[in-house]
This record gives C-alpha cells, structure tokens and sequence, in this order.
C-alpha cells in the first residue's frame, strides 16, 4: 500500500490507520524528516499486524517516483493499494507576478503527481485483479474560492482523471475514487485564525465544525477494502454537508 504526501495530517493519519488494520504501508513525502515520524508512528500502531516503511519522494518527478516504487516493492513487495494524497496550495490572484510559478508548481504536485503514481504502479495495482486506488481531491474540485485558480483548477482535475481511470481500469479488476474533503484541520489550514475558521464552520458547514483528518482517512480505508469491489469512478464528499447545503 503506498500513501503520498504522508508526513502530516490526512496522509499521516491515513498511512497509521491502515498500519494499524494490519497493511503493510509505503509512507512517501519530500519531507524527510516528517515522513520518519509517520512510519514511526505507523508502526507503533500496527505493534505486530503491519508495516510501515519511510521513502522520500517528489510525485512530480517521475524518475523520483520510480525510484520509490522500487524501493517499496523490494522492502514491502507489490503495490495493491494507492493513496494519491500529496497536494500543495499555493494561493495567488491571476494577476500577480506569483500566479505562473504558482500554477505551474500547483499542476505539478496536484493533478501530474497522481498520474505519475498510477502510472509506475499500475502493472502491480492490475496483477491480480484487486487493486484499489484513492485519490485525494478537494470540495475546491466542486466549487471555487478566489485566488486559488490553480489548486481548484488542479482539484476538479483530480476528479476528472479518477473517472477516467476507473473507466480505464475496470476491466482489470481496478477500483479508482475519489474523496473530496473540506474544512479539515490540516498543515494546509493551519495559517487560518481559529475564530475565522469557527465563524465559517457556523455559517457554512451544517455539522457547524471543521474535520479531523481522521475521519477523512477513516473513509479513504473503506475505498480501501479487498470487499469494495464495485464502487468505482465515485467522488465522495468528507465535508461535514457543506455540498449539499443550499442556505
């Protein structure tokens, strides 16, 4: 099983759960300081049911990702189970000289960064049949917030490129969704002052709270199962309703 961006919040809580439920995990992130301590954290959670192993890795550079599929295949064997999860938010307005850089970044890691990973993972994801893939999308990906042109671009194309795949791989025995979460309280919100975030959470989420990132992971593991195998091409909003409410 191979997690990106597992060095905080939904991924790290994501790669633990399944540590925990007895998978064997590959916990990949740039960050190679944080992504010990997940797999550390991972494993102590398994005690004697799972695994969990640190692979530093750049879903945008897709040599960076062969290497790390390599390495997981020969510490963990095959890959059966994909969390595209590794995303970045770089907020700029069209009209800024930040905007190309930030664009140009944000496509990398968000949208051609899960294409990478299924790319290098898929004769593994297909061999038998049974493999489950996950993509992490955002509600940005069914809506939009101003100055974020890239990260929603980016998001409704996550959602685009899961239906794609699981129309692709559905003959092969290959379940690909996507879950879209919103307000949750990651690294990526963590800058936004706790009284902004209750007063939208009041206002806009009909749970009226902001999520924890396990409750996300809780969801992407149910994807997960060897039993879920005829749910594909789905998009499932984790966000405490705030879809569906229309006031």
């Amino acid at each position: 099983m191979v997690v990106t961006g597992a060095a905080s919040g939904m991924g790290r809580a994501t790669a633990t759960l399944l540590a925990r439920h007895g998978a064997r995990v590959s916990c990949w992130d740039l960050n190679g300081e944080a992504i010990e301590e997940t797999a550390r954290l991972a494993t102590d959670a398994a005690g004697d049911a799972g695994e969990a192993l640190a692979v530093v890795a750049d879903v945008s550079d897709s040599d960076s990702v062969a290497d790390a599929h390599l390495r997981t295949v020969a510490d963990l064997g095959r890959v059966d189970g994909l969390v595209n999860n590794a995303g970045i938010s770089l907020p700029a307005a069209l009209d800024s000289p930040e905007w190309t850089a930030a664009w140009d970044r944000t496509m990398a890691v968000n949208l051609t960064g899960p294409a990478n990973v299924l790319r290098t993972c898929i004769e593994d994801l297909c061999r038998n049949g049974d493999g489950r893939v996950v993509n992490i999308a955002s509600t940005e990906g069914l809506g939009a917030t101003r100055y974020l042109s890239a990260y929603t671009t980016a998001k409704h194309g996550v959602i685009g490129f899961t239906r794609s795949a699981a129309m692709e791989l559905a003959g092969r025995g290959v379940t690909v969704n996507c879950i879209c979460p919103g307000p949750i309280h990651t690294g990526m919100t963590a800058i936004i002052p706790d009284d902004d975030k209750e007063r939208f959470a009041r206002r806009r989420v009909p749970m009226r709270r902001y999520g924890d990132p396990a409750e996300v992971a809780q969801m992407t593991m149910s994807l997960l199962l060897p039993a879920n195998t005829y749910t594909t091409g789905a998009v499932l909003a984790v966000d405490g309703g705030l879809t569906v409410q229309n006031t």
